[in-house]
């Protein structure tokens, strides 16, 4: 690991000469600056890992003296620089694995009822509020993208998008199948139900970046729906784009324009058949191993919500929170960490980092 930080030092110091030649081509300044701010972090903590290092090898030679209050001290400094030497070990072996270009990114979610009816539905518009307390607390910004509503507060789907710095890098771990086990609304006699919705998780993408012909695409319009499939305006504003070599269709209604709702649906489009390339090519560069963790394999069960004990699990690392109402007011954070965790874990031993 250590020529692997000498390798970045030296980038860095060349960086900062390469700077200093530069003269009036501004462009490249920005590129070299740019490049040198991204390794500004990693220098910073190679450098205390360095000072770490030499304090340890200094305090233990001092641990060895007859002075016996030297001794103490030097043995008290150990204590404290070992852990976070090996702290530090860690957080630049993750620092030093390649980084997914679209953890940065804005995210674009789609929450759709699954089996259940319109308890289903029901409990996709509870995950939907779910994901935007849990951008309210980050301050991150949503915006609705396409929903379809049912007539008692349900959605049938909704897409929306979160903008905020590494929204994607957090949320990517939401995507699957969420199950709920409680008792619906519409029930009667009290019995427990169980019902799912999926969760979709996709970074937001540039125009540039997903070239989309306009032979590749069928565009129709029509008439906006509300709840309960009433008609809600007299112009043919909502959009249908179907993406031809895929198959892919995606529907956006809920703006007042025909141009804004042909934007929205084309943008959730760039970023399915963005996802759909990302996936062949970490396939590609990880034939033998795929990890579920961050992947989002949608179909299989990834959380269940159950009402009547408040407990949440998490089935991918059997982690389970007895305070629901707070994870439903989206306090995510305590599974997301866990997440994060094991899916660097994974990363570090894939790229033969020793423990």
């Amino acid at each position: 690991m250590l020529d692997k930080i000498a390798g970045i030092e030296e980038r860095y110091l060349e960086l900062n000469q390469l700077l200093m030649e530069v003269g009036d081509d501004y462009q490249r300044a920005a590129e070299l600056n740019k490049e040198r701010t991204e390794l500004e972090p990693f220098i910073l903590k190679s450098g205390r890992y360095r000072q770490a290092i030499q304090q340890l090898e200094e305090a233990k030679a001092l641990s060895e003296t007859d002075d016996e209050e030297f001794r103490q001290l030097a043995i008290a400094e150990i204590d404290q620089l070992e852990p976070e030497i090996t702290q530090l070990e860690l957080e630049l072996k993750g620092m030093l694995l390649p980084q997914d270009a679209r953890d940065k990114r804005n995210v674009i979610m789609e929450v759709r009822a699954g089996t259940g009816g319109d308890e289903a539905a029901l409990f996709a518009a509870d995950l939907f509020r779910m994901y935007n307390r849990f951008a309210e607390r980050k301050r991150w910004k949503v915006e609705i993208l396409s929903s379809n509503e049912i007539g008692i507060g349900g959605f049938k789907e909704v897409a929306f998008l979160i903008k905020g710095d590494g929204a994607y890098s957090r949320l990517k771990y939401e995507s699957g199948v969420h199950r709920v086990q409680r008792v619906p609304v519409t029930e009667s006699q009290g019995r427990i139900h169980t019902s799912a919705a999926t969760v979709a998780v996709l970074a937001e993408v540039d125009d540039v970046e997903i070239s989309i012909p306009d032979n590749d695409i069928r565009v129709d319009v029509y008439k906006s729906a509300g709840a309960g499939g009433q008609s809600v305006q007299k112009n043919a504003t909502a959009v249908r784009i179907t993406h031809l070599p895929t198959g892919i269709v995606v529907q956006c209604q809920d703006e007042r324009s025909q141009l804004q709702n042909k934007t929205r649906a084309m943008s959730i489009l760039r970023a399915r058949l963005y996802e759909i390339e990302e996936e062949k090519r970490q396939a590609e560069i990880d034939q033998d191993r795929r990890s579920q963790v961050g992947t989002g394999e949608r179909s299989e069960k990834i959380r269940t919500y159950n009402y009547p004990q408040s407990r949440v699990t998490d089935h991918r690392i059997n982690l389970s929170s007895y305070n629901l109402p707070n994870i439903m007011d989206g306090d995510i954070d305590f599974f997301i960490d866990e997440l994060a965790t094991l899916e660097e874990a994974e990363r570090l031993a894939a790229a033969g980092f020793e423990d």
